[in-house]
């Protein structure tokens, strides 16, 4: 192995799937006393049953990491997100990005690694916590779009915006989608304004086709992109399918998110 990964490569699983400190264990009393001290969030009623469907927000508040896997061409990545600061780590057996609070970085010993590392840290991670990442401060509930109309079923949705300065790409707009039988997620529209920032008005789309229950959450374990003709979903064209999912109250180390030496900081 390339020196600059040794140490480096196989600590997110293992960080991922550690205990809790005692210090850090609750019993479930003390859980819901915490719960009880904070204000309760206040949501439109076009998206405030959405996050109930998925096992509720003060559940997902009471989380502390989100860790998972995926498999890709060039092997496996292991993704790590600490959810109150955004910190983040992908580790792949070539390179590690990392997201420390500050700046993106990212430690390869050769170019292995051939995408924009500052775009990717936490692409996945937004397409995967959704819908509870739309809960986040700086999001704007504007309208209830036109439905899609997909296989002879109409899915209500709602389009969603950020505030000036909130994130890299606060020109992104999503439209969520909902099964109206069970009132969970089923697609996601998306624009991408990353590269120019500049508003868009093409759409990508995901079907969530699948889900699995981790520590009482609904959460995503295969989602589909589809091609689009004429702003419409068409046919399957890409699935990822997420392993080895991890979400708990545990706080993951500090370490685990900091610049190892050596490692470049990758600009905006």
């Amino acid at each position: 192995m390339k020196p600059l990964l040794l140490g480096l490569v196989a600590f997110t699983l293992l960080a991922c799937n550690q205990n809790q400190s005692p210090k850090e264990q609750q019993t479930p009393q003390q859980s819901e006393e915490v719960a009880s001290t904070a204000p309760p969030r206040v949501f439109p009623k076009s998206i405030g049953p959405l996050f109930e469907a998925h096992g509720g927000i003060a559940q997902w508040d009471r989380m502390n990491n989100l860790c998972f896997e995926i498999d890709k061409a060039s092997g496996s990545e292991k993704h790590s997100t600490d959810l109150k600061s955004r910190r983040a780590r992908i580790e792949h057996k070539d390179w590690v990005i990392g997201f420390d609070g500050t700046d993106v970085w990212l430690a390869q010993d050769t170019a292995a690694y051939k995408g924009n590392a500052r775009f990717y840290h936490n692409l996945y991670f937004y397409f995967y916590a959704m819908p509870f990442i739309v809960a986040d401060p700086g999001v704007n509930y504007q309208q209830l779009a036109e439905p899609l109309e997909f296989d002879g079923k109409k899915y209500p949705g709602t389009l969603i915006s950020y505030n000036d300065g909130v994130g890299d790409s606060p020109k992104d707009e999503y439209i969520i989608y909902r099964d109206p039988d069970t009132g969970q997620m089923a697609w996601l529209a998306y624009t991408v304004t990353y590269r120019d920032n500049e508003k868009k008005d093409n759409f990508s789309f995901i079907n969530y086709s699948e889900w699995q229950e981790v520590n009482g959450l609904i959460l995503p374990k295969t989602l589909t992109w589809y091609t689009v003709e004429d702003g419409k979903p068409t046919k399957p064209r890409n699935e990822v399918n997420f392993n080895k999912v991890n979400i708990t109250e545990t706080h993951l180390d500090d370490s685990l998110f900091a610049k190892p030496e050596g490692a470049e900081v990758v600009p905006r």
